[in-house]
């Protein structure tokens, strides 16, 4: 086993003048730092330069990694600290979707140092999660694994999938195409008002492909969501169908759903 700090040397790098990163925020409803370097649109970039704290401070590079949905410490990348500056009134947080005017707001660069490592390397960072930027010099920790090539997470199954319907655009293809391959029921759900929407889905593309009409429209067709403001919608599987089952099957599984969740009465069923 080598240390992260080998890595470091390797290619000249003083570990004195780098801090290790690992974010694992819980704060945001349904979406963590590793969905949005997933996304790889610059929300990630965005989050880690904003800080509350000074955290970044005496370092001249930052060691960046994210917490996997298994639970891993990914790196993703060297990152050069340019400086920093008081982030303007108005700066919205993209993880928390807060107003973080007056914080820290880093500039920071991607390195080209290490950047062969990036989405390969997990490091075993112990048990102080708490202490999410530490010193590279005061932990050289473990490497566990140096992967060939970048290695999509497991698919969690049907029924554990939720996620909000931006972003849907960070899910892996493997994942992608086992959503296309199945009929079934799903749920939409605000996160604001909790009022859902049961649907079902079947024929080409699945339930990645019925979703996919959401991600474009807002609505898919639904007329009560029309009507109301655009909504960033929870999306989840109630249940899969077999290959076997027909549209009037379907139907009556998806009738028996409504009735369960009474999205007719309290929710944004209008059928």
């Amino acid at each position: 086993m080598i240390g992260f700090n080998t890595l470091l040397d390797s290619e000249g790098v003083d570990p004195k003048v780098v801090k290790l990163v690992r974010h694992q925020d819980t704060r945001g409803v349904g979406t963590s730092p590793y969905d949005l370097w997933l996304a790889a649109d610059s929300r990630f970039e965005l989050y880690q330069r904003i800080q509350r704290r000074p955290v970044f401070q005496r370092a001249s590079l930052i060691a960046s990694f994210v917490a996997t949905p298994l639970d891993e410490t990914l790196f993703v990348g060297l990152y050069t600290i340019e400086g920093w500056q008081p982030a303007p009134p108005g700066l919205t947080d993209p993880l928390l979707g807060k107003d973080v005017g007056g914080y820290h707001l880093y500039d920071l660069e991607p390195a080209a140092i290490l950047a062969e490592y990036r989405d390969r390397v997990v490091i075993d960072w112990g048990q102080g999660y708490r202490t999410w930027v530490q010193w590279a010099a005061k932990q050289n920790k473990q490497v566990l694994e140096m992967r060939r090539t970048p290695r999509e997470p497991p698919f969690p199954g049907f029924l554990e999938f939720r996620m909000r319907l931006s972003e849907l655009k960070t899910v892996p293809m493997s994942w992608r195409t086992a959503l296309s391959s199945v009929s079934g029921v799903y749920l939409l759900t605000c996160p604001d008002t909790g009022k859902q929407y049961v649907g079902s889905a079947q024929g080409a593309g699945g339930l990645w492909g019925r979703w996919e009409e959401y991600v474009a429209s807002g609505h898919g067709g639904n007329q009560k969501m029309k009507e109301l403001p655009a909504t960033d919608y929870q999306v989840s599987v109630l249940e899969v169908a077999s290959s076997s089952t027909g549209s009037d099957m379907l139907g009556a599984i998806e009738t028996r759903w409504k009735l369960k969740l009474l999205s007719r009465q309290f929710g944004l069923n209008a059928n």
